[in-house]
């Protein structure tokens, strides 16, 4: 996703192994689908990564200084695609956990709504 007009992942890597069972899918991504994404991202800088005897996974890097792993371990290319996508669209930044449901700067003195009578 832009924040103000700029893409907030600044690189991809695809880790593979090429003897594998449970990198099937992300061979056939990179024969079919990573071309043309490469193609439609140009600001994106894409590495394909050998490394043997280990699961394939996504890694993005953030502007941010932050990164994102994903395992696609046995899934197939449209799969690996629609991760892909996801890295791309994030912001990067970490997911915070909220601690009450209602959000608010300034809480309400009379306490919050509810749609229960309360008498």
């Amino acid at each position: 996703m832009a924040l103000r007009g700029v893409w907030q992942l600044q690189k991809l890597v695809v880790s593979y192994c090429d003897w594998g069972g449970s990198s099937r899918g992300i061979r056939a991504f990179m024969a079919s689908y990573l071309p043309s994404f490469k193609e439609n991202n140009q600001h994106l800088e894409v590495v394909t990564e050998l490394i043997r005897g280990q699961h394939p996974h996504l890694m993005g890097f953030y502007k941010n200084k932050n990164q994102r792993v994903i395992c696609v371990k046995n899934l197939t290319p449209e799969d690996i695609q629609l991760h892909a996508t996801r890295l791309r669209n994030a912001l990067g930044r970490k997911v915070v956990k909220l601690k009450t449901r209602h959000v608010t700067e300034h809480p309400s003195v009379q306490g919050t709504w509810t749609t229960d009578l309360k008498m």
